[in-house]
């Protein structure tokens, strides 16, 4: 896979953004946050994600999605791979959300501006896949796929009460090197494909995966098309991360796994020419670098 490189980068990449800057907090606006019922942690960037702090079981907007938070008083907010550069971050008003969000934060003292910065994402080539993993013709493969989809999409849609996430997420696999960057522009047998919504973990076949972070497996199958072994753990309020190509799978759907458990092994199943684990993650049908929290807890914790 194209982008080969250590995952110390990634944490370094995290703890430069993390921070007041990184969320658009810096400067003559510090004040006003300070203020500001709501206390966030994690990345603003395109692909990245923020655990929100406000009053336990609130309501509150982020942009257009109405969230309840935890009875911790915790939110997750994630910014699609191609999300705009900012978002309010607000309780719900009349209307639903205002016609310039910027301007409504600068006047309301309990709304919070989020700037979100533009990600990097590189041009990834892979060649030697199965063609049939690249474009498939065949009816009988185009139907398996389709109907995997329907599943897929249901595992995706998982939206369970809590916030496992407040902890924050270890690495699924204790040793491994990134071998394909999120969010790059895919060119798959020498076609071009959609960015690459994963994280790709090299490792040898059979690696134990364990789940970075406890929740409730809303998907567990093997033996599909393009990802082979594919695990979804929904960690609560649709914040749900995917594992893919396992040659293992080693859990059931609706079962709850605390952070540790095993969950499968490390394959080469579906769409790939080596053995690795493509980690990726999902909040509520936007695609996130699941590296990205790693290591971040909620605010005060």
């Amino acid at each position: 896979m194209a982008g080969d490189r250590q995952t110390g980068v990634t944490a370094s990449r995290r703890e430069t953004l993390v921070g007041l800057a990184a969320l658009g907090l810096a400067g003559p606006g510090a004040a006003k946050a300070a203020a500001s019922p709501f206390k966030v942690s994690g990345v603003a960037v395109q692909g990245g994600s923020l655990i929100v702090r406000a009053g336990p079981r609130e309501t509150i907007a982020a942009g257009a999605e109405l969230i309840k938070t935890s009875e911790h008083g915790l939110a997750i907010v994630g910014f699609d791979r191609d999300a705009e550069p900012g978002l309010l971050i607000s309780y719900p008003r009349p209307g639903g959300p205002p016609a310039d969000p910027k301007a409504a934060a600068a006047e309301d003292p309990q709304a919070l501006w989020i700037d979100i910065a533009p990600g990097t994402f590189d041009v990834q080539r892979v060649d030697g896949l199965p063609q049939d993993t690249v474009t498939p013709e065949a009816p009988e493969t185009l139907a398996k796929i389709a109907a995997e989809a329907t599943r897929k999409a249901a595992g995706f849609a998982s939206n369970i009460e809590g916030d496992h996430f407040r902890y924050g997420f270890e690495m699924p696999l204790k040793a491994t090197r990134v071998s394909g960057r999120f969010g790059g522009q895919r060119v798959l047998n020498g076609v071009p494909a959609r960015p690459h919504y994963g994280t790709d973990l090299a490792a040898p076949k059979g690696t134990r995966v364990e789940a970075p972070c406890a929740g409730v497996v809303s998907f567990a199958e093997s033996g599909l098309h393009y990802e082979g072994g594919l695990i979804m753990i929904d960690h609560g309020q649709g914040l749900v991360s995917a594992y893919l190509h396992l040659s293992k799978v080693l859990v059931e759907k609706g079962q709850f796994i605390n952070r540790g458990h095993k969950i499968g092994e490390v394959g080469s199943e579906g769409r790939a020419t080596g053995p690795h684990l493509c980690w990726r993650m999902k909040w509520r049908g936007r695609n996130l670098d699941p590296t990205l929290l790693v290591g971040v807890q909620a605010p005060g914790i």
